[in-house]
């Protein structure tokens, strides 16, 4: 019997625990992500309304160098997604953009991926990204005139070339904020792999194996000398 109760014991230690938890991050996290997400989506959307007011519409106006032939400012609509893909979905992406906020903000404060700053500032770029184009994705700076296709379109500004033959397509902020988000987590990937959920610190580790040396001197003490 006591051996029947030392195991189940040791089955309920052992257990994992599903229920609430307190988080075990700081408040501060809060600020971190938010902040980003905030303050990357406003200014991607300020960035493109004062660059469409001053160089118009796409095709208005010749490209203003700011690095001659490298670097400069030039307006276009992409009405997909990464380089022109996808064209005429843009209904798609906006419901895409809408899960991957929500994944992003259950996965940070619900499963406590905010215990990293570095994974909570990565997604802090990656949402304000998100924010910035799907303004434009749901078509809110679209106006009567234009052409029906730019309803779903992204705005974009940034034009880096290194030579005629080598041009990237032109991006914008929100882009670059997605870019930055994704290879940092890259980087914590490859070089900052997490701990295993089930093994959270050194301190649990050793606070198991205690647990079992307990149960096992407890287990060896009330054990019954064989009869001989």
């Amino acid at each position: 019997m006591n051996s029947a109760k030392e195991n189940l014991s040791r089955y309920e230690s052992q257990a994992p625990k599903t229920g609430p938890q307190t988080a075990v991050f700081p408040a501060s996290r809060y600020v971190l992500f938010f902040g980003l997400a905030v303050v990357g989506g406003a200014l991607d959307l300020w960035s493109k309304e004062a660059i469409f007011r001053w160089r118009g519409l796409p095709g208005t106006k010749d490209v203003h160098w700011v690095i001659e032939g490298y670097f400069g400012i030039e307006t276009a609509v992409n009405i997909g997604a990464v380089f022109g893909l996808g064209a005429g979905q843009g209904l798609v992406f906006a419901t895409i953009s809408v899960i991957a906020a929500v994944a992003i903000v259950v996965w940070l404060f619900f499963f406590q991926a905010a215990r990293s700053c570095w994974l909570t500032f990565a997604l802090g770029c990656i949402t304000g990204g998100i924010i910035g184009n799907l303004y434009d994705r749901l078509g809110f700076w679209w106006e009567p005139g234009m052409p029906d296709q730019w309803q779903s379109g992204v705005r974009d500004w940034i034009l880096w070339q290194a030579s005629e033959q080598w041009k990237w397509p032109n991006f914008n902020i929100a882009d670059s904020l997605l870019v930055t988000g994704a290879t940092m987590l890259l980087i914590q990937s490859f070089f900052f792999p997490p701990t295993p959920h089930n093994a959270p610190g050194e301190n649990d580790s050793a606070e198991e194996d205690l647990a079992g040396d307990e149960s096992a001197n407890a287990s060896a003490k009330g054990a019954k000398p064989a009869a001989s």
